[in-house]
């Protein structure tokens, strides 16, 4: 016998003998022509053929990580786009739902209003001032009578 058993790889990899099994099947383990499995070999295909995130969750967390890649990295790379991919779906279901607000619309529907508002202040004393003199000079009259 040239390499290891399933057993024997398994114990080496960290990895259940079903697994192990599940990897020569693919095609991801280096096989002697006896039967037994290249360890060496089959640890560089299985780095490359595999996953880094499923590697990492078959092994039970970061001690049992093989790969050549940096763990950290793809793991925070695969949270964001997975964070993205959610608030995409939730804008596009606020939008719709029709409770997503345009902004440039709304900002143009506010300045319209806060235009309108002080335009209704500024002409209020020219509007308010003839009705104010009026009954001021009616009191006046009232008063001298």
């Amino acid at each position: 016998m040239e390499g290891m058993s399933e057993r024997e790889y398994s114990a080496h990899s960290g990895l259940s003998r079903g697994a192990i099994q599940k990897a020569r099947k693919a095609g991801r383990l280096v096989v002697y022509s006896d039967g037994s499995i290249d360890a060496a070999a089959s640890d560089m295909r299985r780095a490359e053929m595999t996953d880094p995130d499923q590697q990492r969750r078959s092994t039970g967390g970061d001690s049992g990580f093989s790969g050549p890649a940096d763990s950290s990295s793809y793991l925070k790379a695969r949270t964001a786009l997975t964070v993205y991919q959610a608030q995409e779906r939730q804008l596009a279901i606020q939008k719709k739902k029709g409770t997503l607000v345009d902004r440039a619309r709304a900002e143009t529907l506010v300045f319209r209003l806060a235009r309108q508002e002080r335009d209704v202040w500024v002409t209020w004393p020219t509007r308010v001032a003839a009705l104010m003199a009026a009954q001021l000079s009616a009191e006046m009259e009232n008063a001298s009578a």
